[in-house]
């Protein structure tokens, strides 16, 4: 697992590549089927049990603390399944604009929303269904009216150009075939000078090809 915490510099992503590294070939729509799957059952039955984490216990672990948790729906809390803690680096500031990618039942988003206040606005994407409905009841909950979520992909962000002050992401861009993909569309909606905080999961040594190409593994 990994926090990350990055600043843009006029929207211009520079990366030095040290290794080659080939791309899976699992079928895309395959892939998003599966994980759709998934993470409805995490949202309408999250009591079931996973090969994962999630809920409160989760959230102790990812060193969220229970000022964090105070207020929050228990509809959100009951569905988070995220990797790490954006919040690591620090509150979102008053008056942003964020955008959350894989929000999923709100968990990350209803507490930015918080942090940014009236002034700010946070805009939630997530592609199930399941999860959006979910997230927008617990805004409701929280009588928020500066947190919107809509039904989008990584690779394909719903949210306009050059927008955004910061975006945040749990656990979602390792779900993603194609790394490049959400990170040219997260520097696209990002503002000259915006903000990156983004926790996932990383590897140190490349993944063999036929594992990568095995869609089971991607989402269990």
């Amino acid at each position: 697992m990994c926090n990350a915490h990055v600043r843009a510099p006029n929207r211009i992503l520079e990366m030095t590549m040290v290794t080659n590294v080939s791309p899976s070939a699992v079928d895309i729509e395959q892939l998003r089927d599966n994980v759709k799957s998934k993470y409805s059952d995490v949202a309408t039955n999250p009591e079931e049990g996973f090969h994962f984490h999630t809920g409160r216990p989760l959230a102790a672990m990812l060193s969220y603390t229970a000022e964090d948790l105070e207020g929050l729906p228990e509809s959100a809390i009951e569905s988070f399944a995220g990797t790490g803690n954006p919040f690591s680096w620090g509150r979102l500031r008053p008056g942003e604009v964020v955008v959350d990618i894989g929000s999923g039942a709100g968990f990350d988003s209803l507490q930015a929303a918080r942090h940014v206040g009236p002034g700010g606005r946070v805009i939630g994407v997530d592609m199930t269904q399941a999860m959006v409905d979910k997230a927008i009841e617990g805004a409701k909950d929280m009588g928020l009216a500066n947190a919107e979520f809509r039904l989008g992909y990584a690779e394909a962000l719903p949210v306009e150009d050059g927008s955004a002050d910061v975006v945040i992401s749990n656990g979602v861009i390792n779900l993603t075939p194609d790394k490049m993909s959400p990170m040219k569309e997260i520097y696209r909606v990002l503002k000259p000078g915006g903000r990156i905080q983004i926790a996932d999961i990383v590897v140190h040594i490349e993944v063999p090809q036929e594992a990568k190409d095995d869609i089971d593994l991607w989402s269990g």
